[in-house]
């Protein structure tokens, strides 16, 4: 795949750029070798300045960053504005509560002399040049989760971004720079994806992050593995959004349409499958339903758009292919179903998609396992919680979950049982740099944000020292 800014409003390539060299890539990672043995060395107040520096610069870039995310990948220019303004709150918070998140821990005096020492601790330390392998749906925010925690903790990053995305992934080298961090401590390496392996596979990078698909998270994965090196793997979701008898059914499908088209449909957290309970089903998709057929499609960049259209053409041409599948198995289009009409002009070869309610779903289909990117939600109807339960695991995935009721017993039963890295109740899954993120299953391993994301890349080395 080219590495080329590629407008998916309209299709048209406004500008393409060169691959690093073999020789680039190992300046880049020299550098960043050389730049982890001093920065290492830095504190957590040296860290929270250039941090709280590289906020503010981002703050006073925000509108430009959003209009070169729109186009580079087609978000709506609000949503891509907010996604700035995320990354600011995440960088900033890091700054103030890195050092409370990595301070040494010690384990009781009685445990500290039946261990035999006369003082015992466990500090935290960076492991090194962290190289990073991030997709294109959030391309601020998916990197600067990663990058803010990694830096505070004294560790240096390599950017490979999507290949869609080149410009936000040269601005964000562009500004740590900036913001005065040392040559080497944060790089972006234009490379296509099979300069991956080479890259991981140099001793000088010590650990890998991605944020992607399912196979290029196996493929990291075992690389990594194959070298016994750390990563952390977020991959994708087909997160469900139960609804049961006691909930504010008007609230919450008011919600289900935000958490169904946030991002274009574009998101691994976005909910994805509707379960809802026999006894509210019928008034649950009315309301849906119309909300979803409300939604305006066409130009990111109007302040009234709330779709824009989706990434790449592979990506809505698999989408419909999805919808076209559920429909010759039985599936029933309650809305949208195909490309929009009326578009702005020049934006008729976009890759646009209807937003979608599909009913009818059975095992046999595809979008019943597979995830749906894009703006297409699937209606289950179930009997009772056990079958709420049954179907929201029914999947591969497991990033997280809704969950929508007024009944403590249901909000128990569903935080024992659904199979998920977060249960969001009577609200859309949301990330916050304060609480963990993450799934399992083939949704991936490891956290990121909060203190369990900073340490994810921090050596936790036992000190142990004797009476003297």
């Amino acid at each position: 795949m080219p590495i080329a800014t590629v407008n998916p409003a309209t299709g048209e390539t406004l500008k393409t750029f060169d691959e690093l060299t073999p020789d680039g890539i190992e300046r880049r990672v020299a550098a960043a070798d050389a730049a982890f043995r001093e920065y290492r060395r830095t504190t957590f107040a040296d860290r929270a300045r250039l941090l709280d520096r590289a906020a503010g610069l981002l703050e006073a870039d925000q509108d430009d960053i959003a209009r070169t995310m729109t186009t580079e990948m087609g978000k709506p220019l609000t949503a891509a504005r907010a996604e700035a303004a995320k990354c600011v709150k995440a960088m900033r918070w890091y700054a103030a509560n890195a050092e409370r998140l990595l301070a040494d821990e010690r384990p009781p005096d009685d445990d500290v002399r039946d261990a035999g020492a006369a003082h015992a601790r466990v500090h935290y330390r960076p492991l090194g040049p962290v190289l990073a392998v991030m997709p294109w749906n959030f391309p601020l925010w998916q990197v600067v989760r990663f990058a803010a925690p990694a830096l505070m903790a004294g560790n240096v990053g390599l950017l490979k971004h999507a290949s869609n995305v080149p410009r936000t992934a040269l601005y964000l080298e562009d500004l740590f720079r900036r913001a005065g961090y040392p040559e080497g401590c944060f790089q972006t390496l234009l490379v296509g994806s099979r300069a991956v392996e080479g890259i991981l596979r140099d001793d000088r990078v010590a650990a890998a992050t991605l944020t992607g698909s399912e196979p290029a998270g196996r493929s990291v994965a075992a690389i990594a593995g194959d070298e016994i090196k750390k990563t952390v793997l977020e991959l994708g979701g087909s997160d469900p959004y139960v609804v049961m008898p006691s909930a504010d059914v008007e609230r919450a499908a008011e919600v289900a349409v935000t958490a169904r088209a946030q991002n274009n449909g574009q998101s691994c957290i976005a909910a994805k499958r509707f379960i809802v309970h026999t006894d509210v089903f019928d008034a649950f998709t009315e309301r849906f339903t119309a909300g979803m057929a409300a939604l305006t499609v066409g130009d990111p960049m109007d302040e009234s758009t709330d779709v824009g259209p989706l990434a790449s053409e592979a990506g809505r041409d698999g989408l419909r292919e999805l919808v076209d599948d559920a429909v010759r198995q039985g599936a029933t289009v309650l809305c949208g179903g195909g490309r929009p009409g009326n578009l702005p002009r020049g934006m008729e070869h976009g890759w646009f998609y209807e937003p979608t309610v599909l009913s009818g779903i059975t095992p046999g289909m595809r979008i019943h396992r597979e995830e749906t990117f894009g703006p297409v939600a699937t209606l289950y109807r179930v009997a009772d919680l056990d079958e709420a339960v049954k179907v929201a695991n029914d999947t591969y995935f497991g990033l997280s979950s809704n969950v929508w009721t007024r009944d403590d017993e249901d909000v128990r039963r569903f935080v024992r049982d659904l199979e998920a890295g977060g249960v969001f109740v009577n609200g859309m899954t949301a990330s916050h740099p304060a609480l963990p993120f993450g799934g399992v299953k083939r949704s991936g391993y490891g956290r990121e944000l909060s203190g369990h994301g900073i340490k994810e890349f921090c050596n936790a080395t036992t000190v142990w020292q004797a009476a003297s």
